[in-house]
């Protein structure tokens, strides 16, 4: 339970200097900007790079993986189809999807697992499915639409490979199969740019914080709670169905999935909606109140599956 709070601890100081960077403009009108751009085409592929090309790979294929999928399928499936429905548009349905589904898993997801589940490597999966599949399949969907970059059909369909977020994932994910090992020259540096890519994507969040209003009351509501509430409620109830009923798990393999399926949604998930210009109230909104959510959550869960 002292893990749960002092990770939210550690990202509740950070988005509160970013607030307060805003608030006395600190760093100009186009600082939360730059801070994204940052965050999103240099330290954020570094830090995919160097995590995982020193992952162990056969995780990937554990029953903790396949919970993780089906249970993200299921709350962002129940999203898009929702969307899809009531016309909420590929850009903000794309973004909510993301928002009921893609958990904190790095920079908040790491200390938790350290502290409440007593192994940091245990968030792997997670880390690596979404980072090597659903991020870039979002993304790629984001550019295919026409809300990213136009372009030929041809320059569109290599998006994947152009895309910074998908490719630090994959040369990672490649480095790791071949067994190679980084020289520590250049390891050092990539580490190094690749540290800035949380505190980088935290100050933009709490940069765009000041002026706006509370989560949940403008005209993105609907879509707020809804994103909210499968992914702080929805999504880990799913994963213990699965994890109890379909693969068997308990004690400690239970509560591993359980607890990385609460974590609230990445502010990452800000970072591509700044980065495309689209929906950027509605993923600002849901992080912040599934973040709030997650807080008892995650101390319930713990409490009773610990």
């Amino acid at each position: 339970m002292t893990g749960v709070l002092s990770g939210f601890a550690v990202i509740a100081v950070v988005i509160g200097v970013g607030y307060a960077l805003g608030r006395r403009g600190t760093l100009g009108a186009q600082g939360g900007e730059v801070l994204t751009r940052l965050a999103f085409t240099v330290a954020g592929p570094a830090l995919l790079f160097t995590t995982l090309a020193r992952a162990d790979l056969p995780v990937l294929f554990s029953a903790r993986l396949l919970v993780t999928a089906l249970s993200t399928a299921a709350v962002a499936g129940t999203f898009a189809v929702i969307g899809t429905v009531r016309r909420w548009g590929v850009g903000r349905t794309t973004i909510g999807a993301l928002c009921s589904g893609y958990v904190n898993s790095g920079n908040l997801g790491i200390p938790i697992a350290a502290y409440v589940l007593g192994d940091a490597s245990l968030v792997a999966p997670v880390l690596l499915f979404q980072v090597v599949l659903v991020a870039p399949v979002a993304l790629t969907i984001l550019d295919l639409s026409g809300v990213g970059e136009k372009g030929t059909l041809w320059r569109r369909l290599l998006t994947p490979l152009r895309n910074p977020i998908a490719v630090g994932s994959l040369s990672g994910v490649a480095v790791s199969a071949a067994g190679w090992t980084i020289p520590t020259p250049l390891l050092n540096p990539l580490t190094l740019i690749g540290n800035m890519s949380v505190p980088a994507a935290l100050l933009a969040f709490g940069m765009s914080l000041h002026g706006s209003s509370a989560p949940g009351r403008g005209r993105n509501r609907q879509l707020v709670l809804l994103s909210a509430a499968l992914k702080s409620l929805g999504q880990p109830l799913v994963a213990w169905a699965l994890a109890t009923a379909v693969f068997g798990l308990h004690g400690a393999p239970l509560l591993d999935v359980v607890v990385t399926s609460a974590l609230p949604a990445a502010q990452n998930i800000f970072t591509y909606a700044s980065r495309y210009r689209v929906a950027e109230a509605l993923a600002r909104e849901s992080i912040l109140l599934s973040t709030v959510v997650s807080v008892p959550v995650l101390v319930g869960v713990a409490a009773v599956l610990g």
